[in-house]
């Protein structure tokens, strides 16, 4: 069967790792040139392992654009893998074919249809997540479902743990949508339009940590927008507060004010929220710097992370 592999991130590598280790390299990859990688928080130059499989790269900008759709065709595919790539294909694009194109997508569709799936997975605080792959169609993330599946979400998951078990189950389900597919008589299960959600595209700006909000809630969304995406953030004095990782904590004996330093010791730096629990920042990184231990980043107890400095004199002035 000839097959294109098109994408450009973390899951387009893990699909053509094991189509190669599986014997069946397709015949060409579709990425993004290096001056789009931008595009993608998880991007990666496949052009490296696609050449040394001696796979053919096809860099594009836009899949559905003419000259695009030339090249594609050249190959005659039978099917198109697209996995890892954020444009919406057109008709066009989909008539390219013999068989038809199959997407993946990061949820138990049609759960979850749309951008940011790992983040909002992790804020939605369920118990079970899933893949998909399924037969593209008009819409976004609409087609009937080849495969799927149901793995669970653990209690402390971040969005690279999460990424991580999509990178693990995903070779597994390539192989079983292919033999289906070569069987003849490939599934094609219709998605339940009446159980159908979508997920909001989500920037850089959504990692904004509102201290004012419970300790839970601020615990989940620095687990939710951290590696490989650009992380949860903060404001400490002028400069930017990243924070990669830390832990909820308990109730601790301290009075102070949403988003303020109480304690900082050798397990980091504990900060109060707006339910007076805790959040224990255990990595983090100041104005781009390279990450490191809270507890040996120059933070000082005390200080309100989230606002600016305060005038020398006048109300909020110098305190004890």
């Amino acid at each position: 069967m000839r097959t294109i592999l098109v994408g450009a991130v973390e899951s387009t590598a893990a699909a053509l790792a094991s189509l190669v280790a599986d014997g069946r390299p397709p015949m060409a990859l579709v990425t993004l040139p290096l001056a789009k990688s931008g595009r993608h928080s998880d991007f990666v130059d496949l052009r490296p392992a696609a050449l040394d499989a001696g796979v053919k790269v096809i860099e594009v900008e836009n899949g559905n654009a003419p000259e695009s759709l030339m090249q594609i065709r050249a190959f005659a595919p039978d099917l198109i893998l697209v996995i890892g790539w954020s444009q919406i294909c057109g008709n066009e694009f989909m008539a390219v074919p013999k068989i038809g194109c199959v997407g993946f997508h990061p949820s138990l569709l049609p759960a979850n249809r749309g951008r940011g799936v790992l983040p909002w997975t992790i804020l939605q605080g369920g118990e079970r997540t899933g893949a998909s792959l399924f037969w593209l169609a008009d819409g976004a993330d609409t087609g009937d479902l080849l495969v799927q599946r149901s793995f669970p979400l653990d209690a402390e998951e971040t969005a690279r743990t999460l990424m991580d078990k999509h990178l693990a189950v995903l070779p597994e389900m390539i192989r079983a949508g292919l033999r289906l597919i070569e069987s003849g008589e490939p599934c094609r299960i219709a998605q339940d339009e009446a159980c159908a959600s979508w997920c909001a595209r989500r920037t850089a700006d959504d990692g904004w940590i509102d201290w004012s909000r419970p300790a839970q809630e601020v615990w989940t969304l620095i687990r939710a927008a951290g590696h490989p995406y650009p992380g949860a953030f903060t404001a400490y004095g002028r400069r930017k507060l990243t924070i990669w990782a830390a832990q909820l904590a308990a109730r601790r004996p301290f009075w102070g004010l949403p988003g303020q330093i109480q304690e900082i010791t050798a397990e980091g730096a504990l900060v109060q929220c707006g339910d007076r629990q805790h959040v224990l920042l255990t990595r983090i990184e100041l104005d781009g710097e390279q990450e490191r231990e809270a507890f040996g980043a120059g933070l000082k107890i005390h200080r309100k992370l989230g606002v600016s400095p305060v005038p020398e004199f006048g109300p909020g002035g110098k305190g004890e």
